[in-house]
């Protein structure tokens, strides 16, 4: 395993995912269905599922195109995602909606793989896929970061969230994102 990619994606995704979109559907599920463990299971197996479709899409990108263009490439997207760190999600309803008399399981199985399409946390893993040769150190590490983010929301709830400096940890995730992507554009290899 590469311990490099591993880290480096927990610790993204987990900053990154705090205040996401994702982590206020967490939220939301949690309040509506108070049964933690489904929940859970839910929101990992989904993150599994969309992470691993990531890596794939992010390795197979790395295939297309050159070192150069991929480079830039992911240069700009991680200077992308620093910007867009920056902007709060807000969730929408129908995330909640879709599914609901499926059981809680199925429920957040399958609201939290459509929320997480598109999402600041599923764009990363194709970024970091795409940026290391180790696609399964990267889902694994980005996977343990949606957890390390979403299973406290599932347990404590609204409170916890209160309690966060969530601009703070947004400037964070968006200085780590965008120390990555110069450490690309300007070819400091032997941080990757």
């Amino acid at each position: 395993m590469a311990f490099d990619a591993f880290f480096i994606s927990t610790g993204v995704v987990t900053l990154a995912e705090m205040g996401d979109k994702t982590q206020l559907l967490a939220f939301l599920l949690a309040a509506k269905f108070k049964k933690p463990l489904p929940i859970i299971a839910g929101i990992f197996l989904a993150t599994i599922l969309n992470h691993g479709l990531a890596g794939a899409l992010g390795t197979w990108i790395t295939t297309l195109l050159s070192p150069e263009v991929l480079r830039w490439l992911l240069g700009a997207s991680f200077l992308g995602m620093a910007v867009w760190t920056l902007f709060p999600d807000k969730i929408d309803d129908s995330d909640a909606q879709t599914a609901q008399h499926s059981g809680v399981f199925i429920t957040t199985l399958v609201t939290f793989f459509l929320a997480e399409i598109g999402d600041k946390t599923q764009i990363a893993t194709v970024a970091l896929a795409a940026n290391y040769s180790a696609p399964l150190s990267v889902v694994m590490g980005t996977t343990l970061g949606m957890m390390i983010a979403d299973v406290p929301a599932v347990f404590l709830g609204h409170s916890f969230a209160k309690r966060l400096p969530i601009r703070l940890i947004h400037m964070i995730a968006a200085g780590i994102f965008a120390i990555l992507g110069l450490l690309i554009l300007f070819k400091v290899e032997q941080w990757f």
